[in-house]
């Protein structure tokens, strides 16, 4: 007997003991919970994201102790409108005191008032590192409540490092529960319309839900050994309720079309092992195929793309396991339960009603029929509309979406805007770092960082306000902070940056011997962070392709389809970048959807690459899944052509299905309030259904038919079928294959 492959023997276990099967998913489901809760989540430090000459920089001030501190600031207002009075004074006093008591306060500047007078302002600095501050803030957020309660004539309010970081991920997690409660409905919508059934239905979901829950305590888990920097939960939620439905989905269609097939001949044990050495292996491959496709993002080197990485692979692996483990045996005690109503049925004389094959249907036969007839200009359409779709994607714009571009419905955003108008020298900071190694001279490097002053505050790039300049106590190691009065991606700020590394610093401390200089601040790490990602673009896409080509290559046998594989990839990708860019870049979401501006005009600098890798790995779960009934097909000696057509057709509804809960999915993170997630959302929607609706309708056909047998290129086995090759008498109603038929009994 030919030796079963393991999703068979996983399949069969899960079969022949479906309570037990049943049952270690959720105790597994249930550890990851309870394990990943009590040892928590650790978070990225300030380390993980040092690159480049800021990275440097940071370096440097650590050495001295001398890091940026996080600082909050207390503004106070009148609410008349009128100029600060005595008891606008009074409360700032009363806020001055309260801080200076509070341990996690490290000192409290005097009250500013603002240049137009409005507004008092008192800084806080705390201690510790900026991306710890925000487990800390909160006593500082309640004494600023309890003067504004003393004092209801006035506007008290607070912002700064650690309140706005606070304020965007409450509004990620409210996002994530916008999310849920959208993706849910129209999920069990679509789920009802393909299967017809509420038990069906709960099946993908269920599993995709605790697919997702397992994967959230791994996560904590593996955040133990590489911490997490803050995107793994979006992430899993993201693809998790992707694929945990779309892999469920395609077990569950091809267990139900081999149950119309047999029509009451085969027990539900040896349907589900149809299904396992079919689909089941085919979601295995995908699933694979997803995680290292994703792996790649390791080579960014950055921790962002890393949580990224770890969230999706985690997520992916465990939708796998779920469908070899816990569907199986779902799927056997569902059939059981089918097969008893049957039964009674008969005994009592009623006529049992069978699910119908899953036949190509009308709609997706004349979706197939261009195709089919006109393969030649069917393929030249479609390919041209494609190309016509990323044209706009070689005029992608860059940028960090930073805090001047995150939504200002989030209300600590808004008390940003209203402090850095009061106050523009606090909109951007260059942070200058200097390690004198030459003990003598100290005094030049001190000469030279007050010439650097004298520049920067005769430059109207800079502001005239006086830089502030910290020391230790030996001497060695400076810092010295230089306003500028501009929005952090601002031109502005960004020429001020390339005007301070290349002239300032040069003829400064460039001439002073043994020292070391760079610069940090928020604009100096958005600029080092763009340009290490794009240093890693091309490494990380092209080991992407390489790896896309071989594992394409190892599942089917054909350097034709792995080379076709690669091509059709790059041209959904190029499609979804270039609709990024109508959209976003050039403003179209905000007429369309009514985005705010900030969401717009750029594309976040680390879409591309996120979305580059996730869409190839999303894309091979269609080519694994479409070419997978193809080659099926063809090992039976149905001729290429005849192949083609009817693999395609078996599948169209199913990945139909798939698509459209990919793009609910997809499409439900539009509507929050990040600009990024707005960008990768709708660009995976929309490479969803091309993918779905061109590439595997149009364009494969289309290729493959004329390709012909060359379709399986080098590969011996297929080449000896297809010699045998003899055409079908019905296209639309192929026998399917049963390479697991007498496994079961």
């Amino acid at each position: 007997m030919k030796k079963q492959p393991l999703t068979v023997k996983v399949a069969s276990w899960s079969a022949l003991h479906p309570g037990r099967a049943i049952l270690g998913w959720f105790v597994f489901v249930a550890l990851c919970l309870v394990i990943g809760g009590a040892v928590g989540t650790v978070d990225a430090g300030d380390k993980d994201y040092w690159v480049g000459e800021a990275g440097r920089a940071e370096s440097i001030a650590t050495e001295g102790n001398l890091q940026h501190k996080p600082a909050e600031r207390i503004m106070i207002t009148d609410k008349s409108g009128a100029a600060p009075g005595a008891n606008a004074q009074s409360a700032a006093a009363d806020v001055a005191a309260r801080m200076k008591q509070l341990p996690e306060v490290e000192k409290v500047a005097a009250p500013v008032r603002s240049a137009n007078g409005k507004m008092l302002m008192v800084e806080v600095t705390m201690k510790g590192l900026r991306l710890e501050a925000q487990k800390h803030i909160q006593p500082l957020l309640d004494q600023t409540a309890e003067v504004q309660k003393k004092n209801p004539d006035l506007k008290v309010e607070e912002s700064g490092d650690a309140s706005v970081e606070m304020g965007l991920d409450k509004s990620r997690d409210d996002d994530l529960s916008t999310s849920e409660t959208i993706t849910f409905p129209i999920t069990l919508i679509t789920l009802l319309v393909v299967f017809g059934s509420l038990i069906m239905v709960g099946v993908p979901l269920l599993l995709a839900v605790s697919s997702i829950g397992a994967a959230m305590g791994l996560s904590q888990l593996i955040s133990h050994l590489v911490p997490d920097a803050g995107v793994g939960k979006s992430v899993i939620l993201l693809i998790g309720m992707a694929v945990g439905v779309d892999y469920t989905l395609f077990y569950l269609k091809r267990e139900r079309e081999e149950r119309a097939h047999a029509d009451g001949r085969l027990s539900p044990e040896a349907l589900v092992g149809i299904a396992a050495a079919t689909s089941g292996r085919a979601i295995v491959v995908s699933g694979l195929a997803v995680a290292l496709s994703t792996a790649t993002l390791f080579l960014a080197t950055d921790i962002v793309f890393t949580s990224l990485a770890i969230a999706t692979i985690v997520v992916v692996l465990v939708a796998v396991l779920s469908s070899m483990t816990a569907l199986p045996a779902l799927l056997v005690l569902i059939g059981r339960r089918l097969d008893r109503k049957a039964a009674k049925a008969v005994a009592r004389g009623k006529r049992v009603k069978r699910h119908k094959s899953d036949e190509t249907g009308r709609v997706w036969t004349a979706l197939l029929r261009p195709a089919k007839n006109r393969p030649v200009a069917t393929l030249l359409i479609s390919v041209l509309v494609m190309f016509g779709l990323a044209l706009p994607a070689f005029g992608m714009h860059l940028r960090v979406l930073n805090l001047a571009t995150h939504s200002r419905a989030i209300p600590e955003l808004k008390t940003y805007d209203r402090l850095n108008e009061a106050f523009p020298d606090l909109l951007a900071e260059h942070w200058v770092m200097v390690r004198d190694n030459n003990p003598g001279e100290k005094t030049e490097v001190r000469s030279a960082l007050d010439r650097l002053a004298a520049k920067a505050q005769a430059d109207p790039m800079f502001s005239k306000k006086p830089p502030k300049l910290e020391t230790t106590p030996d001497g060695r190691i400076s810092v010295m902070t230089l306003s500028v009065p501009f929005n952090l991606s601002s031109p502005q700020a960004h020429d001020s940056l390339a005007e301070l590394r290349n002239n300032f610093l040069p003829e400064t401390l460039g001439k002073v011997k043994g020292a070391e200089f760079a610069v940090s601040g928020p604009v100096a790490q958005d600029t080092d962070y763009l340009a290490h990602q794009n240093d890693k673009l091309p490494v990380v896409v092209g080991f992407l392709l390489l790896l896309t080509f071989v594992l394409t290559l190892f599942v089917f046998g054909s350097a034709t389809i792995a080379a076709l594989g690669v091509l059709l990839n790059l041209l959904s990708v190029g499609a979804s970048f270039g609709l990024v860019v109508v959209f976003f870049q050039w403003g179209l979401a905000s007429t369309v959807f009514g985005f705010e501006p900030g969401a717009t005009h750029a594309i976040g600098s680390r879409v591309p690459l996120f979305l580059f890798v996730i869409l190839f790995g999303l894309s091979m779960d269609y080519q694994v899944f479409v070419v997978s009934r193809i080659k099926e097909a063809a090992l039976k000696g149905v001729p290429t052509r005849q192949a083609v057509i009817d693999g395609i057709g078996h599948s169209a509804k199913v990945v139909t299905s798939a698509a459209v809960v990919m793009v609910t999915v997809f499409a439900s993170f539009m509507f929050l309030h990040l600009a990024e997630m707005k960008q990768i959302g709708f660009s995976l929607g929309v490479a969803v259904l091309l993918d779905a609706f061109i590439i595997r309708v149009m364009i494969l056909p289309s290729a493959l038919i004329l390709l012909g047998n060359a379709s399986w290129w080098p590969s011996r086995k297929m080449r000896r079928a297809q010699q045998h090759a003899v055409p079908t008498p019905a296209a639309d109603a192929p026998q399917p294959y049963h390479p697991a038929a007498h496994t079961y009994r």
